[in-house]
Formats: structure tokens, C-alpha cells, sequence
């Protein structure tokens, strides 16, 4: 990860413009979050979550599902 400092112009109506390659290179969808801590701000890329790598953390009771409407059916069942 690279890190420097860069001296940005803040302008009139509160304004900054992000560097042009962390844009390109993080920046996902136009929105960041703008964290406030005390005096500093933290500008953090706003990305879709990754629900994949919890797809194996859940328990569903059975080794494979062959047929998913069938292991619907008996799912609602029986919560």
C-alpha cells in the first residue's frame, strides 16, 4: 500500500477532488463514506459486500442440495 501526503485546495463550498489514480484504482461506484474522528477525516470507497466467503460458514443440516426447490419445500417446513 502506498502511502504519501499530497497539499489539496479546499475550495469555497468544502470541495476537494481525490487523486486521479486512487479513484481509478478503488473508487467503485462514485460513493465513498466520509468518517469523522475528533479533527480528521477518513474517506473510505463504499464497495458491495463479499457475501460469498460466508456461504460456507452456515450450517443448513445436509451435506448437498441436489434439488433446491425440494430442499425449500422441506425447509420452510420445518422452521
Amino acid at each position: 500500500m502506498k502511502k504519501y501526503v499530497v497539499v489539496k485546495r479546499v475550495d469555497d463550498q468544502g470541495r476537494i477532488v481525490l487523486p486521479a489514480d486512487w479513484r481509478k484504482e478503488v473508487l467503485e461506484g462514485g460513493e465513498v463514506f466520509v468518517v469523522r474522528e475528533g479533527n480528521i477525516l477518513k474517506i473510505i470507497p463504499k464497495r458491495k459486500p463479499d457475501l460469498t466467503k460466508y456461504f460456507d460458514s452456515v450450517d443448513l443440516g445436509v451435506e448437498q442440495i441436489l434439488d433446491w426447490d425440494e430442499f425449500e419445500r422441506e425447509w420452510y417446513e420445518i422452521s
